[in-house]
């Protein structure tokens, strides 16, 4: 069956690029980088619908994939910007907006009664794919660093395939969220470039710290679960959650 969302995504996807072509210029690059991501965010997706029996997206996950279509076209013009100039002011505007969407799917599938492991996930990736264009971007002024930030989740994931005990769920954490928020935010801010060149390195740093302490709590909780008989783990679980 094929899933409808999907398909328009694709469209809109494809659409967006036209009128940054049209506009601030898109060159072959943007174009291949831009339109293959759409395809395959929007084949995942549509595999994950087919995986949960989903026939429809629902609101939240339609705001995701809204928020998704405008990551395809900063990952179209940060694509394009090692090859030519671009339009910084139209990538802040996209990563803006994307930040933006990210506070409302999460509300709008709990008003709605729509919350789902599907959505959880498209939400995450969707952040962390933002986050490594974004670092990609910033790296070529402040320093290959700053990769460091985009490349946590992804390192992360691929560490869980040698030690399994890294893929058990966590327990939802706040300060998780807001430290996830934080990276974006001042990525964004890096690529607007209006600070002086050491205080945008110093906030990006301070992020970078931030968010290794939170992988670091994720990964310490994980492992004393994983040490401790299954009702100690839970309670240490608790204790995370609550210090937070």
């Amino acid at each position: 069956m094929v899933r409808i969302g999907p398909v328009i995504a694709l469209i809109a996807q494809l659409a967006l690029l036209a009128v940054l072509a049209a506009t601030v210029g898109l060159s072959a690059v943007g174009w291949v980088f831009g339109a293959g991501y759409g395809l395959v965010m929007n084949a995942l997706l549509a595999a994950g619908l087919a995986r949960s029996g989903a026939t429809v997206l629902g609101p939240a996950n339609s705001v995701t994939l809204s928020r998704a279509t405008l990551v395809g076209g900063v990952t179209a013009l940060i694509s394009d910007s090692f090859v030519r100039g671009t339009s910084v002011t139209t990538i802040v505007v996209l990563a803006s907006v994307a930040l933006s969407l990210d506070a409302v799917d999460g509300r709008v599938a709990r008003r709605t009664r729509t919350v789902s492991p599907l959505g959880a996930i498209f939400d995450q990736e969707i952040d962390a794919f933002l986050i490594i264009v974004l670092s990609g971007y910033v790296a070529d002024s402040i320093g290959l660093w700053v990769l460091a930030i985009g490349a946590a989740r992804y390192a992360y994931l691929a560490a869980g395939w040698f030690l399994p005990w890294l893929r058990n769920p966590l327990p939802p954490r706040y300060w998780g969220k807001v430290v996830a928020a934080i990276q974006g935010i001042v990525l964004t801010i890096a690529v607007a470039d209006f600070l002086p060149r050491p205080a945008t390195a110093t906030v990006v740093a301070v992020a970078l710290v931030l968010l290794t302490e939170s992988f670091g709590r994720s990964v310490w909780v994980l492992w004393q679960d994983h040490r401790l008989p299954t009702h100690h783990g839970l309670a240490l679980h608790m204790r995370s959650t609550g210090s937070r």
